[in-house]
């Protein structure tokens, strides 16, 4: 296959999503981007600026105060100007996200800036990566896992100790995400189940679909 690679990775919070993009754009040299910290970023700003997150139009307003770039190397990674990693992963930013990203013109907005930024090629993490930004990926995962996994998983990303209260968000975030986008894999998508796969092994198993698509790519 020729032109741009673009990885579309999908699948529910905490079933290694993140790893996984980040461990594949090293591999292969891609940029990576977390259009989820897109969202979030834009619902920090809801936040800052005591904006409604109900209200679409000044949704709107803020995200044209939004700068998205690609930096860092080793991968290159989404950097959201102004706004910190920590920042985005705030808890009041977490239960915000969900009522953000619901609105048709705020998710039309973001996804040509997510075209933009995964043009060249890209190893792309979101619910609609696949189905509606890069629907001619040339390579779609979706990653699954068990509740209690995704819940650890989540913990130790946030260094959360209460893993009921996590268990519980979660929850609370797959039922409002799903109102937008249902949780299930695209046609096309090869789906990895991480319950029993380490980093590596889930690396190296998307790595072998990716290879098996685009022979000689990150060789």
């Amino acid at each position: 296959m020729t032109g741009p690679l673009v990885i579309a990775i999908d699948g529910a919070a905490g079933s290694g999503k993140s790893t996984l993009s980040r461990g594949l754009a090293r591999v292969l040299d891609l940029p990576y981007v977390n259009t989820g910290s897109m969202y979030r970023a834009l619902a920090a700003a809801a936040i800052r600026a005591n904006v409604s997150p109900d209200d679409e139009v000044a949704l709107l307003e803020l995200m044209k105060d939004l700068r998205f770039t690609l930096e860092g190397g080793s991968p290159r990674e989404l950097v959201v100007e102004g706004y910190p990693p920590a920042a985005l992963t705030r808890p009041q930013v977490e239960s915000t996200v969900s009522t953000v990203s619901r609105h048709p013109r705020v998710r039309g907005s973001m996804r040509d800036r997510q075209r933009v930024l995964g043009r060249d090629g890209a190893v792309m993490e979101g619910r609609d990566i696949a189905s509606v930004v890069f629907p001619d990926a040339g390579v779609k995962l979706f990653l699954r896992a068990g509740e209690r996994l995704r819940t650890k998983r989540r913990a130790d990303e946030r260094g959360v100790d209460d893993a009921a209260a996590v268990a519980s968000a979660l929850r609370d975030r797959d039922e409002l995400d799903a109102r937008t986008n249902a949780l299930e894999a695209v046609a096309g998508a090869i789906v990895i189940d991480t319950e029993e796969l380490d980093v590596e092994a889930t690396l190296a198993a998307a790595l072998a679909v990716v290879r098996a698509t685009w022979p000689g790519v990150g060789a």
